[in-house]
């Protein structure tokens, strides 16, 4: 049953599934504080969640097929993880609702190494309904980044490398 709060919502034009995880209240990622949880389901079905990331460097990108800044940023990214993946890196491309149907996306995401979610529950999405946007969550589960904008070389650098040389956490 859908309720006035949802209503107010699919009218804001912001989709459930990026809104609520479960009846938990909706919990805006904070930077410096721990990650709340969520669920990728990729394109392939497969499902991914923030406990089975853990002693991993995660990226969320959201992204769309009509940004500009998006098809610059997602071969960027790609290139990037197939040199840092080695080193505990991983990158999740989520394309927005107003993107293409996914069937017709299926060539871009046979081309790229990073992997592609169709959905994500948990309160991750564009930030402002901006794409791109990032989300960098380090190897305890703390959100380290959260923005909307595009990446380049030196951010990348700047934001993942000193993530990815910290030690992974032991218990």
């Amino acid at each position: 049953m859908i309720g006035r709060r949802d209503i107010i919502l699919r009218l804001m034009g912001l989709p459930l599934a990026l809104l609520t995880v479960g009846a938990a209240p909706f919990k805006q990622p904070v930077v410096d504080q721990p990650a709340p949880p969520f669920e990728l389901t990729l394109i392939d079905g497969t499902k991914v969640d923030l406990a089975g990331l853990r002693g991993q460097v995660v990226v969320i990108n959201f992204w769309a097929t009509w940004c500009v800044p998006c098809k610059r940023e997602l071969p960027l990214l790609d290139t990037y993880y197939r040199l840092q993946k080695k080193n505990g890196l991983r990158v999740f491309a989520v394309t927005t609702e107003t993107s293409l149907p996914l069937r017709n996306l299926k060539p871009v995401f046979a081309a790229m190494t990073i992997e592609s979610a169709r959905r994500i529950k948990g309160p991750y999405g564009p930030i402002g309904n901006a794409v791109p946007s990032n989300f960098v969550i380090d190897r305890a589960g703390r959100v380290r980044y959260a923005k909307a904008g595009s990446f380049d070389l030196d951010d990348l650098n700047r934001i993942l490398i000193p993530l990815l040389n910290e030690p992974a956490p032991t218990s």
